[in-house]
């Protein structure tokens, strides 16, 4: 579940209901039907594993998304799907209603592997290579395998191999958010690649930010090049002196690359029993925090 304002609504809601449904829970903190609402909403986000997202919307603090989509009474959901609203309901449903609700609409979930058939997985990099390469593979299609096949040839410096298997979604960058963040991660590669002093470039960059700290490009380019020794953090950190300065520079650059940062950094959340809710990385969770911190303020 993910708090929407005016703010992220574009990249939270419209650019991921491209790629995967969006149930938008309008809501406020008075509203009672609200509160029971709510919690009966994430199980079941929960319980679809990844099938659909589920933001919420605080209606009298986002008045104008709330007009947006007509919303007169509250709770209302509107499910969301390539970017356009195509069902809704109001009030505080049952489990049982939800689901059917959203049965109606989305893919039906893939039929779970016999148990024997599992395999204890060797977390040796080699094999968890062979392992996202046979995935990609088999379902060429997905998203998922694709995205973690390209990020473990990153990680491992097999920039060539990454280009290659990369090379089949490239042009689903504009709509599939995690791939267009791979392709920021290689451009950071390729910077770093034109530059043959390493050494140089390091003194450049810190000598343009001692002289002026509003040396966006400078502070850009320094980010970039953490980003490519996967110095996550540093980077992050990199990208906030950047935002606090000016949350838009460069058409929403360091935020668009920040999250990138998020993306990569983020690891697969293991599952968990019905009900409970699947811990979250926590320097993930506080640059989250430190990102929604700078640009609502």
């Amino acid at each position: 579940m993910i708090d929407v304002t005016i703010a992220n609504f574009q990249e939270e809601v419209i650019e991921a209901s491209m790629t995967t449904p969006v149930l938008i829970d309008f809501w406020a903190p008075w509203c009672a039907p609200c509160k029971s609402l709510g919690p009966i909403l994430e199980k079941v986000e929960i319980a679809y594993e990844g099938r659909f997202k589920l933001v919420k919307i605080d209606s009298d603090q986002e008045q104008q998304l709330g007009e947006a989509f007509g919303i007169r009474s509250i709770p209302t959901c509107i499910l969301l799907m390539n970017g356009q609203p195509v069902d809704g309901f109001t009030g505080a449903l049952t489990e049982g209603k939800i689901k059917e609700f959203l049965d109606k609409h989305l893919p039906p979930a893939p039929e779970e592997a016999p148990p024997e058939e599992e395999v204890v997985p060797d977390n040796a990099p080699e094999a968890v290579l062979e392992r996202l390469q046979s995935a990609v593979a088999t379902d060429p299609a997905s998203e998922a395998a694709r995205f973690d096949y390209v990020k473990h040839l990153l990680s491992l410096g097999r920039e060539d191999d990454a280009k290659v298997a990369f090379a089949p979604v490239i042009a689903q960058t504009a709509v599939v958010r995690r791939f267009d963040s791979l392709k920021r991660w290689m451009d950071a590669l390729d910077f770093v690649a034109a530059h043959a002093d390493a050494a140089s470039a390091q003194t450049t960059f810190d000598a343009k930010i001692t002289a002026n700290k509003r040396d966006f490009d400078a502070r850009f380019d320094q980010a970039r090049w953490l980003m490519a020794e996967q110095r996550w953090t540093d980077a992050l950190d990199e990208l906030l002196e950047i935002l606090m300065r000016d949350k838009t520079w460069s058409d929403g650059l360091a935020r668009k690359t920040y999250i990138a940062i998020l993306d990569i950094m983020e690891t697969p959340k293991p599952k968990v029993a019905d009900g409970q809710i699947p811990p979250e990385d926590a320097t993930v969770a506080t640059y989250r925090r430190r990102l929604s911190s700078v640009v609502l303020s």
